[in-house]
């Protein structure tokens, strides 16, 4: 017994041990075999990181795990990823791996993982999956067979995989995600039925229009697959558009040069919860308990050859008669609605594919909404032709359907609108093929937003609608405090919506009282738990002027409020165009004064910029330069100011992302005058400290009417061109420059009277002449530091050394003009020696007089 157990227990070794040896052995062979069968029957490259088999994870089958696998295309679209899936497992018989490189290799099942499939046509309609290699291309290793790959495949998984399909020819943009499909049957029959699950998101875009996003297609199918002739037939299924049931009948047959398809579908039953089913769940919420009545159904069917020409004949309609519905925690219901539409093609030509709604209409309480249209030439030169009338109070749709709403609307719409025009019309504005007709007129309507900071109020707006333009008739509109009414036209707003050209329109814009504050949201200030405050974030992104605009907008408010500001008869013309906000010939009131603006914004780059010139006429300088950071920025020693100001101020610069200046970045010069302007050094430190340090000045009663001043800035930087002006009879001169944080560095020369200079220089100046005591000496303040922290220095300590030298300078120049004046003055003399004693005595005295002032001792004949 003991030597069974022993038996059982070698054999059972030995079989773990090949099983854990033999994909070692093998593993490299598969490995290669893999990457050189395929490679050398497609015009692409497959690679992978890493492959691993096992015989036990699928025992008793073998297992190879590729991961991270790739296909990379070639030309024409070289570099391309084709295939990118995080992992492929592919199930096979132990038999398999004893066969050589040049017998078939069959696999009997697969899954592939997380896959990313990118089919791309190019504008010539090369595919770029069609990789397979020419049958009369010789490559290397390639007997006789026709692949060393055998399908006797009895299962496979595709898991959560992302198909994009873009053909640029046809300008069609398919995106399938979340896809997953399964299926099960015999390959190696030809004739089977395949099992199958499918599931995915569908979203199609064609010419740059959405007609699917995220819609939910469910599809569980038994096919009867005939691979000798390619034919695929739909037995039993059962599929849904949302939750629309829809059931297949017909057949797929795949021809050497075309597609045979013959199909038809419909909806099982005809109940009108079929119609919501179709409408994504997000819109609709839970239909389960919803009562309908009348029908609804969906009905189709797709016969013909698909070539690179024509496409099957379609016809494919929607219909519903009477129909009605009411969800049961909403007070009404929508009722009398009547479908009629249809998806139909002829001639097997995609261009000759169209679309009638015949009819379309519903009531909500016993306002009643209807239309009808048609669009021919879908893929070339759609022409549209459409028609809506009725009225719909507005109040009513979320009473009777749950759309979810942040407000409630309110409001009743009225239309009776008439359009037909085709999209190369548009493109090229042949008005005679655009016939507009009719208007749209809301009143009482109501919107709010948490996106806006007050509800808007439209009392009543009646757009009218002709071949060539929009007219808006009226605009009668408030909200918060403002009041707005507005009228003007639009040039061409069809070809704004569908053929992407510039929106164009001139506009009247009228106001009473304009806010600010009533359409520009504040940051909001909330509390934590723990008394923390918080502010809301601070816009990521400065505005955009979109470049589509192109409007001129005159506008005429008679007030304007804004934060601490208020502006009278703010009247101009703004232009959006090109992505820029231009600004003519804006004048306003404010100030006691008057404010012309023209310049421009500009929105074209990542950061704003503008360029402004501004006219300032009799602005009060206490109330404009407290209420204007601009201005407090340019001369914040204007605060200290009384009186009014002239000036022209031309600005450029960038701006914030809450579109405030930059003042950094500012540039530009201006030219001010004061008019009638008093100081009162208190209000400023820096004056106030000048005003101590000059005894011989008082700053208070300094008039500084009449003085004009020039300046200039760049990246921060305030420079002021020094000026003068007079304080009595002292001669004054200011220049410097400061920054726009306020740090300073200001010269002020003061030309002072010597007799302001105190006792000792009132001392030197008694001995001079009257008319020499006018004399004047220079004295410099020096202003630094910050306008909080000012510093003032001053050379008046030297100011009387200053004194001495100019009186000695002045006694040097009188004496000597005085003196060499009387002798010269004289006559002369005949005699030789008469002229050389005067000469000898002139040299003397003038010597004498120069000893004396450089403090020399004078000769002496005797006492004295």
């Amino acid at each position: 017994m003991k030597k069974i157990y022993k038996i059982i227990l070698t054999i059972f070794i030995t079989l773990l041990v090949l099983l854990i040896l033999t994909p070692f052995l093998f593993q490299d062979k598969l490995i290669t075999l893999v990457k050189k069968t395929v490679n050398n029957n497609i015009t692409a490259q497959l690679d992978f990181t890493d492959a691993n088999l096992s015989l036990l994870r699928d025992f008793p089958n073998a297992s190879l795990q590729l991961s991270n696998v790739s296909i990379i295309n070639g030309k024409p679209f070289k570099g391309d990823t084709l295939l990118y899936t995080k992992e492929i497992n592919l199930e096979l018989r132990l038999t398999e791996l004893f066969k050589n490189s040049t017998e078939q290799l069959n696999i009997q099942s697969f899954s592939i993982d997380n896959a990313d499939l990118t089919i791309l046509v190019n504008e010539v309609g090369i595919a770029n999956y069609d990789i397979a290699k020419p049958s009369d291309i010789k490559t290397e290793n390639i007997n006789d067979t026709p692949s060393n790959f055998g399908l006797s495949i009895n299962s496979y998984e595709i898991n959560n995989a992302r198909i994009k399909y873009y053909d640029k020819k046809a300008k069609i943009n398919l995106l399938l995600s979340e896809f997953n499909h399964s299926g099960s049957g015999d390959f190696s029959q030809s004739n089977s039925e395949l099992n199958t699950k499918t599931s995915t998101l569908v979203s199609l875009e064609m010419d740059s229009t959405s007609y699917a996003r995220n819609q939910k297609i469910e599809l569980d199918a038994i096919l009867g697959m005939d691979l000798v002739n390619k034919k695929f037939s739909f037995l039993k299924n059962e599929a849904k558009l949302n939750k629309l049931p829809l059931i297949f009948n017909g057949y797929v047959k795949i021809n050497d040069t075309n597609q045979d398809i013959d199909i038809s579908f419909k909806t099982p039953s005809s109940d009108f919860k079929n119609f919501l089913g179709l409408i994504p769940e997000t819109y609709t919420k839970s239909i389960k308990n919803v009562k309908t009545s009348g029908d609804f159904s969906v009905s189709g069917t797709i016969k013909g050859l698909v070539t690179n020409n024509t496409i099957p004949l379609l016809d494919i309609r929607l219909k519903s008669t009477n129909a009605s519905f009411k969800y049961p925690d909403l007070p009404k219901s929508v009722r009398a609605i009547n479908i009629d539409a249809q998806l139909k093609n002829t001639s097997g030509y995609v261009n000759q594919t169209f679309v009638n709604i015949n009819g379309l209409s519903f009531k909500i309480d016993e306002d009643v909404f209807s239309g009808n249209g048609s669009v021919y030439n879908i893929t070339t030169n759609p022409s549209i032709n459409a028609k809506i009338n009725g009225t719909l109070n507005l109040a009513n749709i979320n009473k009777a359907y749950p759309v979810d709403l942040e407000n409630e609307l309110q409001g009743i719409l009225k239309a009776n609108l008439h359009t037909k025009f085709d999209i190369k019309a548009i493109q090229n504005n042949t008005i005679s093929r655009i016939k507009n007709k009719g208007n749209i007129e809301v009143n009482d309507f109501i919107f709010s937003s948490k996106d806006i900071v007050n509800p808007i109020n439209i009392k009543h707006t009646k757009v009218d609608f002709t071949p060539t333009t929009v007219t808006l008739t009226k605009f009668d509109a408030n909200t918060g405090k403002s009041d707005l009414n507005a009228s003007g036209k639009i040039q061409n707003l069809l070809g704004f919506l569908l053929s992407n050209k510039k929106l164009q329109g001139n506009f009247k814009v009228n106001s009473n009282n304009f806010y600010v504050s009533d359409f520009m949201q504040e940051n909001i200030v909330s509390e934590k738990d723990n008394n923390e405050t918080i502010k809301t974030e601070k816009p990521t992104e400065s505005l955009k002027i979109p470049a589509f605009l192109d409007c001129k907008v005159l506008a005429d408010v008679k007030t304007v409020y804004y934060d601490n500001l208020t502006l009278k008869n703010v009247k101009g013309v703004l232009y959006l165009k090109d992505e820029k906000a231009i600004l003519k010939n804006v004048n306003a009131n404010m100030f006691k004064g008057e404010i012309s603006l023209n310049g421009e914004v500009n929105t074209q780059q990542k950061t704003p910029s503008f360029n402004m010139d501004l006219g300032i006429k009799s602005f009060d300088i206490s109330q404009s330069f407290n209420g204007l950071d601009l201005l407090k920025s340019i001369s914040p020693i204007a605060a200290a100011m009384n009186g009014k100001l002239n000036s022209n101020i031309n600005l450029s610069g960038y701006l914030n992302k809450d579109f405030t200046p930059n003042l950094t970045s500012l540039s530009g010069k201006a030219l001010a005058e004061l008019l009638s302007t008093k100081i009162n050094p208190k209000n400023t430190k820096a004056l106030s400290l000048l005003d101590d340090k000059l005894s011989f000045i008082n700053l208070s009663e300094l008039d500084l009417s009449d003085i004009k001043t020039h300046l200039s800035f760049d990246k921060g930087q305030v420079a002021v061109k020094p000026f003068n002006f007079k304080y009595k009879d002292i001669g004054i001169n200011i220049g410097g420059n400061h920054s726009f944080d306020q740090n300073m560095n200001y010269n002020v020369t003061l030309d002072v009277p010597a007799k302001y200079l105190g006792n000792e220089a009132k001392g030197l100046l008694s001995k001079l002449s009257s008319k020499d005591q006018d004399i004047t000496v220079p004295i410099t303040a020096n202003i630094t530091g910050n306008m909080k922290n000012p510093s003032v220095k001053t050379d008046l300590s030297s100011s009387v050394s200053k004194l001495s030298q100019k009186l000695i300078q002045q006694q040097k120049n009188n004496l000597i003009n005085n003196t060499l004046g009387s002798l010269l003055g004289n006559k002369k003399k005949d005699t030789t020696k008469t002229s050389a004693n005067k000469t000898d005595k002139t040299v003397k005295k003038v010597t004498d007089v120069l000893g004396g002032l450089f403090g020399k001792k004078k000769n002496k004949k005797g006492g004295n």
